[in-house]
C-alpha cells in the first residue's frame, strides 16, 4: 500500500514490516520497553533509512537496529 504525505510516497507495507521485525528484536534484547507502543525513535530511523532508497524489508530492519544501538550506546 503507498500512501503520499506531501510530496513523499511510503510504501507502508515495507516500511510496517521493518518495523515490526527491528522492534521485536529490541524488544526481546531488552533494548525498548515489551509494551504496544510505538517507539517514535526508532520508527524515524526506519523512514529516513527507507527515504534514503533502501526498499528490502529485512535489510531496512537490521540497519534500523544497528543505528538504533549504537545510538543508545552514545547516549548511555
Amino acid at each position: 500500500m503507498l500512501v503520499e504525505r506531501g510530496i513523499e510516497v511510503l510504501n507502508v507495507e515495507v516500511v510496517g514490516d521493518a518495523y515490526a521485525i527491528a522492534s521485536n528484536y529490541l524488544r526481546k534484547s531488552g533494548a525498548i520497553p515489551d509494551n504496544f507502543a510505538t517507539n517514535e525513535r526508532l520508527l524515524g530511523i526506519i523512514v529516513k533509512l527507507f527515504q534514503r532508497g533502501e526498499m528490502n524489508r529485512l535489510r531496512l530492519a537490521n540497519k534500523a537496529i544497528a543505528k538504533f544501538e549504537a545510538e543508545t550506546l552514545v547516549v548511555a
